[in-house]
Parts: C-alpha cells; structure tokens; sequence
C-alpha cells in the first residue's frame, strides 16, 4: 500500500464486530476453529494490513519539478524481463508527473533513512530541499543518495485500480551496492530489523 501523502495511525473499525457462525463438524466429528470475519472496507483493509510488515521504498520521478512519495507497496514482478510494480494514489501529489512520466526511480531505503521516509511521505513537505541529497541520474531521474539500492526503471503500465494505478515498469539501470539494514513499515511506524 502507498503511505503518502501522509503518514496516518488507522485506529480499530467502527462497527461492532459480527458475531462468529456457529462452529460445523468437520468429518472426523472434532469442532471446527472460525474466525470472527467483519464486513470489508477501507478501513478494515487498513487495519489488516498494519500487521503486514512491509519495506520501505521512494519512488521519484521528474516533470516541470522533481516529485517522489514513500511506497509499501514495491514488488519485483519479473526477473526476464526485469519488471517491478508500485501503487499510487490518484490524489497524490506526485501523481501528475508520474501519470506521463517515461522513466521512474526506485530507492530502497535503509533503517538509517526514517527522517527521510518521513519526509517524502509528508504532505506539503520539500521533498527534495534540505537535508534531502539527491542527485541527476540516468534517465533525468532523481537518485536519492545513502540508499540500499536504487533502480531507474521505463514505465510499461499504468494499470487502474480503485482509488490507485498500479504502476509497472522495467529496470533499465541500477545500482545494488549500498550498505545497511533494510527501513520496514509495520503497525503505522517505520522500524529497523531486531536480531
């Protein structure tokens, strides 16, 4: 799932949870387990999801003006050819440059960029002012400097879906050589790795 614009703590549903069906016999006669199921929405998919820990991403990309937002949602989609996926949100900010955009950067972020992830998920924050440091990379994309890895990618699709577009592109270019731990989102906060 995307994170930007902003970081938001997704509290409990509010509807009451429905009560379990009633357990059915399994055919060797032993009770059966059920979960309390509650009917779907945004906010119960919010919610199941919190529990998913998931890496942290910034997807850039550059019209007019340099645009870029935190992602949860970076998938490897294809090793031949390369193909990742992220989702945006239709109200992000970065979603007009990225709806024409040709190229895309991908930085995957280290436990030493929370500050950063921050920002890009921020709305209304200068993503790319002080103390953000990036630089011109292929493509004319901007390549965030001190990540694990980074990836400037063609995009191949922009796939509908709901409130998001699900983007696929292909690496054209790639620098895999950073040093650290892996940046995680989980339960509505970024974390670092425990031993």
């Amino acid at each position: 799932m995307t994170v930007s614009p902003e970081l938001r703590t997704i509290g409990a549903p509010r509807q009451a949870p429905q009560a379990a069906p009633a357990p059915q016999a399994s055919p060797d006669n032993s009770a059966t387990a059920t979960a309390t199921a509650r009917e779907a929405s945004p906010d119960l998919l919010r919610s199941a999801f919190r529990r998913h820990a998931a890496g942290v991403a910034v997807i850039t990309a550059h019209g007019e003006r340099p645009v870029g937002f935190t992602a949860t949602s970076l998938n490897s989609v294809s090793a031949d050819p390369p193909l990742i996926s992220f989702g945006v949100g239709t109200s992000s900010s970065s979603w007009p440059v990225l709806s024409e955009a040709e190229h895309i950067g991908v930085h995957v972020l280290g436990d030493h960029q929370r500050e950063l992830a921050e920002t890009f998920a921020r709305s209304g924050a200068d993503r790319f002012g002080a103390p953000t440091r990036w630089s011109v990379g292929p493509e004319g994309v901007p390549i965030l400097d001190g990540v694990l890895a980074w990836l400037v990618c063609r995009v191949v699709a922009r796939v509908p879906a709901g409130d998001h577009r699900i983007v696929i592109a292909e690496v054209v270019a790639a620098d895999p050589t950073g040093v650290g731990r892996p940046l995680l989102y989980h339960q509505g906060r970024f974390n670092a790795l425990r031993d």
